[in-house]
């Protein structure tokens, strides 16, 4: 069951360069973070997660305060239907977990009435509340353990990345299959759709008979395709070469070793009490007549697995969940615990589908996602979705995390659509990791709204000396292509603008023209220099417009210390109050963050 909508710099030709031969595995020579604005102290010290207020974590509580008001907001009409009865969020950055909170329901609903399509609430005494503590069905978010214990086997030489699944699963190369490699597994490359029916056929064997027979719907390499498929074929390898199930692997290799007391599959009877319900799973819209799936796994592939599948099964709760980023955003380490190597989780964060741009994935997690990760979105920042309402995003240009667990298919999968509460949750956190302004004590912000227009207008100049300069600092980071910040000058009263062409620097790298006077997608989220000459003119007026789809946002732009220099003399300086007072403002906002 599958929940899913400017690439690495690091090229397929490059990772096969930089390779190196680490226990039959590719990995990678460290790669930079990226300057993180206002790191945390300590992150260097791979800390251990305690609650601590949001100053701590060097996060803005105000826009923590945001993320739960908007996540509350869900828990109504969204538009027509609540998108889930409930959910935990949990939010930081470094060692810090400053926001855990519940919300709404655990469990609300006895049963779905399609007639009405109404939802059969169960009598107020006998609802459950939602709890910090509560476990959720983790749906696809399970495939991310899969995908560390396979990188774990390769570390170890039982696995190559690089190898055949076929030389591992001698069945499984028929029909077009033979070439199929771990890594398109893991990168869902290999061609497979995105899921069959494996419930239909009534024993192990058939099952397996399904995937031996399916052909894929593309050559193995050549497209990207969301699959289930991928990572059930990756726990038969898995199972085949260590002798030992799934479940066994997940609880000797990452939850015993981290301490994660409530990640496991099959939840025993006791733990029913705090489990967040999911669906009432019944034909035409489930593939199973089951009734209200409460503390059974969801995924109808799963369940007739018997609950162990390498796409989905996992429960967890956020704490765990947030130990689980946290040991990974520490180079695969969590206090005296560790599960993978630094280079093995750098491979894991590297985009190795640089041939299918939009959908960046590393071994196992998805990178780069507006869709869900919001303006947390970068190059680097890694996470998962599943279907039951289940994320994490983690990223460590900033060193923050986010696990927003909702019930969304409570009473039936219908109610909700897209991934909006996820979407809110990120931008919030992203909104709450500070930009410090480059001079004084603000800067100004384009705001993150989606399908806008932000304007900031510098009173018009004589620049018909000549030479004359606009010099600022620029910071930006938005959705690459749909959303851009353009610099513009009008000498007719704004009548028409024309673009800018500018020259942007940052420390440790050579100047970078933009031609086109515009910049989109991710810089770094460091401050660069501007430079950009200006034509002469009796009455010139600059402005940055910034514009935004209705889709999604980046963190925004910023710009800071705007300044018009020319032959005779300085035309504009925004650090003398009379020019700061007549810049013209249209959605942009003086900012100290």
């Amino acid at each position: 069951m599958t929940d899913r909508a400017a690439s690495s710099e690091l090229t397929r030709r490059q990772l096969g360069r930089a390779g190196l031969a680490l226990g039959g595995a590719l990995a990678l020579a460290p790669l930079p973070a990226g300057p993180a604005e206002a790191a945390p102290a300590g992150t260097a010290h791979r800390p251990t997660l305690r609650r601590g207020p949001a100053a701590r974590a060097g996060l803005l509580s105000a826009h923590l305060r945001q993320l739960v008001t908007d996540a509350e907001a869900f828990l109504g009409p969204s538009p027509e239907h609540p998108w889930y009865a409930g959910a935990v969020l949990l939010a930081g950055r470094g060692g810090t977990v400053a926001l855990h909170r519940p919300i709404g329901m655990a469990v609300r609903y006895r049963a779905y009435d399609e007639k009405t399509d109404t939802g059969v609430e169960l009598p107020a005494g006998e609802q459950i509340p939602m709890a910090e503590d509560t476990v959720f069905d983790l749906a696809s978010v399970s495939k991310l353990f899969t995908s560390i214990l396979a990188v774990q086997q390769m570390e170890r030489g039982a696995l190559e990345l690089e190898a055949k699944v076929a030389s591992y699963l001698p069945d499984f190369g028929r029909v077009g299959k033979q070439d199929i490699t771990i890594r398109q597994l893991l990168t869902h490359t290999s061609g497979f759709r995105a899921w069959i029916p494996l419930y239909s056929a009534p024993t192990y064997e058939e099952k397996l008979r399904l995937i031996w027979n399916e052909a894929p719907v593309s050559a193995p390499g050549t497209a990207y395709l969301y699959s289930d498929l991928n990572l059930v074929s990756l726990q038969l390898v898995l199972e085949r070469t260590t002798g030992r199930s799934l479940d066994v692997l997940l609880r000797d290799e990452i939850t015993a070793p981290l301490g994660l007391r409530r990640t496991r599959y099959n939840p025993p009877a006791s733990w029913r009490p705090r489990i967040a319900a999911t669906e009432d799973a019944r034909p035409p819209w489930s593939g199973l007549d089951r009734g209200l799936v409460w503390g059974e796994v969801h995924d109808e592939n799963a369940f007739s697995l018997g609950g162990v599948a390498g796409h989905a099964g996992v429960f967890s709760d956020a704490w765990d969940l947030a130990v689980l980023g946290r040991t990974l955003l520490n180079g695969g380490v969590y206090g005296r615990a560790r599960i993978l190597k630094p280079e093995s989780v750098e491979l894991m964060f590297t985009d190795l589908n640089t041939a299918f741009p939009g959908d960046e994935h590393g071994l196992g997690f998805e990178l780069y996602q507006h869709w869900y990760m919001g303006a947390m979105a970068t190059p680097r920042s890694a996470g998962h979705t599943g279907f039951t309402g289940t994320s994490l995003v983690l990223d460590p240009t900033t060193d923050s995390f986010l696990v927003v667990l909702g019930n969304s298919v409570h009473p039936v999968r219908s109610w909700r659509s897209g991934s909006a509460p996820r979407v809110a949750a990120a931008n919030n956190l992203a909104r709450a990791v500070p930009v410090r302004p480059v001079r004084g004590r603000g800067a100004w912000f384009s705001g993150m709204a989606v399908s806008a227009t932000a304007t900031l207008t510098l009173p018009a100049l004589d620049t018909s000396s000549g030479r004359a300069r606009l010099r600022c600092a620029l910071w930006w980071d938005t959705e690459p292509g749909a959303d851009a910040l353009v610099l513009e000058a009008t000498a007719d009263g704004g009548t028409t603008w024309l673009p800018v062409p500018f020259t942007t620097s940052r420390r440790g790298e050579d100047p970078r023209r933009h031609p086109s006077g515009s910049v989109t997608g991710w810089s770094g989220r460091v401050w660069h220099g501007l430079t950009a000459d200006l034509p002469a003119a009796r009455r010139l007026a600059l402005r940055w417009r910034y514009a935004t789809d209705r889709r999604y946002v980046g963190r925004g732009a910023y710009v800071d210390g705007l300044r018009v220099d020319a032959a005779d003399g300085v035309l504009f300086d925004e650090a003398r109050p009379a020019d700061a007072s007549r810049v013209e403002a249209v959605g942009w906002t003086p900012s100290a963050d």
